[in-house]
């Protein structure tokens, strides 16, 4: 250990090491935060980088000490002061009155810029390399390290050992303290992104085998032309608005199964007109290595889709699938993402349908993803991310019901991202559902007549709406909803678009994945000022939202994946016929097209969208909210409308526990922000946490922009 130790004192005191230094002339160097020599009998415990189900029950021991832990990642600090100026650059990227309005960085003048000091990048890549790790890269960016080596090295350079676990009966493996570094250190190392296997989620939901009952007993399976006719984005296409000259980059861990899917999905759904549409799929290699993915069973639906639906809001322009294998260590989406941003020619438009909740993830995790997106703003990247199909229940994704409290995805609640949520049609619960849909279907199956009013997309027993479609007075209680046969047989569900405050972006919680202990939520940021929006201090999501149903009310999206193996179905016939799902998975890539085609009418990449968006909607909405652009009123709402508020219904989901869940009696209760019933969460006049802003009139947003 001594020995290891005076190397590194003189690797610390050299001023530069061959390959690694990124200081540019003329510009002043970021203030040091290595402190003196690095010893490693001093050490520092990086918090919040262990996974919540790295506990004795689920150990199964420890991995060998040969296996080789691939790409991964430690994420760095910057002082202070520079993160305060980036904070005001960011701010002025968006201000018109200022000198740096949409000056756009490269990833070096980024790193050079706002990343910590060279000499500091320097001693960090050299101690890893007496461990013997080997490293990848240092991103241009300068706010992450690429290193691999083996579970023997990774013990003893950072003093936790790598474990296997079994958790509900899959196999995984894990750190199972926290890591430290030399004291030195610490203040440049933020920590190790993953040190585990645990991915994140996709956030798309197949139709489920039960539907409620419409007015007429029919379905409408959404299409393309049902988007365009509801969301208003024939005008725009017949302006010659349709995305040609424009890039959406979708972020995956898979493949799709068969391209041709892309091109079945437009010939029969009326878009393969649009010529200058194009599909590919790439694997970026930077200073982490990017190997193909292949087909991963599990996910390859969700690339599917996203790129089909990325394709049906901007049929002209080139869905680009961007793809890395997971490491078994590093989600490989991250991986794609960060290649791309670091590379020579960053993307304008990413969205990405992934997600893991703020408390599960932990606080390096969480900050990897908000640095990655705080990059590609600065570039003028417009990043958008799936909200969740989990109501506020982040942490309880996929279940029957929620144990853990109100959370919101990591993924998605960063200040520099658009949170997309998700929304479900209200004519089948007001019983007019011939009023906005035709009995028969265009040549390119459209049966949209109008806009559509709109409600929270929910699937849970705790939907007020659903209990009082069902003859219920309440959704709580012995008698409720939840608590009836009906409600527990079919609607016992977390599914439902997902909205709520940052509460565990930094910090530990105190309880297993809960908002507790000394957990923080990102501060709000200054654009998020709207009629509607809590003075909660802390950054609040969705920002807007789509439709994003998965059935309940008989709306759902179509979507060619003939990977019948792995739930898909035949292309061929009626797409009534084909693979049916929602979820926030479909809506953030056709957000994502809509900023395509303002990006093609403004003839430049736009950065953050957000402050724009919530500019708009403060001028819709005023101090009062707007009637004229209710969507209760379907049809009948104004013409000049950029945003439609929805103000009928909720997203709150079914609890059990005592973690933010009302159970006055019966064995289910609903999700609540009280000790009493107030339910988490419902819809309001403006912004609200069950769809932000609302949802879109594409013409209108893209010609007000």
């Amino acid at each position: 250990m001594q020995k290891r130790s005076g190397m590194i004192t003189k690797l610390a005191l050299l001023t530069g090491v061959a390959a690694v230094g990124f200081a540019a002339p003329g510009l002043a160097q970021a203030p040091r935060l290595v402190s003196g020599a690095v010893d490693e009998r001093q050490t520092t415990m990086l918090p919040g980088n262990m996974r919540p189900e790295a506990v004795a029950a689920n150990n199964r021991g420890p991995v060998d000490d040969s296996l080789v832990l691939d790409h991964m990642q430690m994420l760095l600090s910057r002082p202070d002061s520079t993160q305060r100026e980036l904070t005001r650059f960011i701010g002025a990227q968006q201000d018109p009155a200022s000198p740096h309005y949409h000056h756009w960085l490269t990833a070096r003048e980024f790193g050079e810029r706002f990343g910590p000091a060279s000499i500091d990048v320097d001693v960090v890549v050299a101690w890893l390399r007496s461990h013997g790790f080997t490293v990848g890269g240092v991103q241009p960016g300068r706010m992450m390290i690429d290193f691999s080596g083996t579970s023997a090295q990774v013990r003893d350079a950072f003093h936790t050992q790598i474990h296997h676990l079994n958790v509900r009966g899959v196999s995984h493996i894990a750190n199972m303290t926290n890591p430290r570094v030399p004291a030195a250190l610490s203040g440049v190392v933020a920590g190790i992104v993953s040190l585990h296997d645990f991915k994140p989620r996709t956030n798309f939901k197949p139709r489920p085998a039960y539907t409620f009952s419409n007015s007429n007993g029919t379905f409408q399976a959404v299409v393309p032309a049902d988007l365009a006719k509801i969301y208003n984005f024939n005008p725009l296409f017949s302006a010659g608005i349709s995305g040609q000259g424009q890039t959406i980059v979708v972020i995956e861990d898979t493949n799709v199964y068969s391209s041709a899917d892309w091109n079945t999905f437009r010939s029969v759904l009326g878009l393969s007109g649009y010529t200058a549409g194009s599909f590919t799929q790439v694997h970026p290699t930077g200073s982490s290595a990017c190997s193909n993915p292949g087909t991963v069973a599990g996910a390859e639906s969700e690339a599917t889709l996203d790129a089909e639906w990325a394709s049906a809001g901007a049929p002209s322009a080139r869905i680009e699938l961007a793809s890395c294998a997971d490491t078994n260590v590093t989600f490989g989406g991250l991986i794609a993402l960060q290649n791309l941003l670091n590379g020579s020619a960053p993307p304008t438009i990413v969205s990405i349908s992934y997600g893991e909740c703020e408390a599960a993830n932990g606080a390096t995790a969480n900050a990897a993803y908000n640095r990655t997106y705080e990059q590609a703003v600065t570039q003028g990247t417009s990043v958008f991310v799936s909200a969740g199909d989990e109501g506020a229940a982040s942490c309880d994704a996929d279940a029957t019901k929620a144990t853990h409290g109100i959370s919101v995805s990591g993924f998605a609640s960063t200040p520099y991202n658009v949170a997309v949520g998700g929304t479900d049609f209200g004519d089948a619960y007001a019983g007019t559902t011939t009023t906005y849909w035709s009995n028969t279907n265009s040549s390119a199956y459209g049966s949209a007549l109008s806009y559509v009013p709109e409600i929270p997309w929910n699937n849970s027993c705790a939907s007020v709406l659903l209990a009082t479609a069902s003859g219920y007075g309440t959704t709580y209680g012995s008698n409720g909803f939840c608590n009836s046969s009906t409600g527990e047989q079919y609607y016992l569900t977390t599914g439902s678009g997902s909205g709520g405050p940052s509460g565990c972006a930094t910090g530990t919680p105190s309880v297993s994945e809960v908002v507790s202990g000394s957990c923080k939520g990102y501060a709000k940021p200054s654009w998020q000022s709207l009629v509607g929006n809590p003075a909660d201090g802390v950054r609040d999501m969705p920002d807007i939202s789509l439709f994003a149903a998965n059935g309940a009310w008989g709306h759902y999206y179509v979507f060619c994946d003939s990977d019948i193996n792995d739930g898909g179905a035949a292309c061929t016939g009626a797409p009534s016929g084909w693979s049916g799902a929602g979820g926030t998975s479909f809506a953030a890539p056709i957000v994502a097209a809509i900023q395509a085609l303002v990006n093609q009418k403004q003839g430049s990449k736009q950065g953050n969208p957000n402050p724009t968006l919530y500019a708009l909607a403060k001028s819709e909405y005023g101090a009062s909210g707007s009637t004229s652009c209710n969507s209760t009123s379907g049809k009948g709402t104004g013409s000049s409308c950029v945003f439609y508020d929805v103000t009928q219904g909720d997203m709150d989901v079914n609890c059990t526990g005592t973690h933010n869940c009302y159970r006055p009696s019966g064995t289910n209760g609903v999700l609540s922000t009280s000790s009493g019933y107030s339910k988490a969460y419902g819809t309001g006049t403006g912004w609200d946490f069950a769809t932000g802003i609302g949802t879109v009139n594409a013409a209108n947003l893209v010609n007000n922009w």
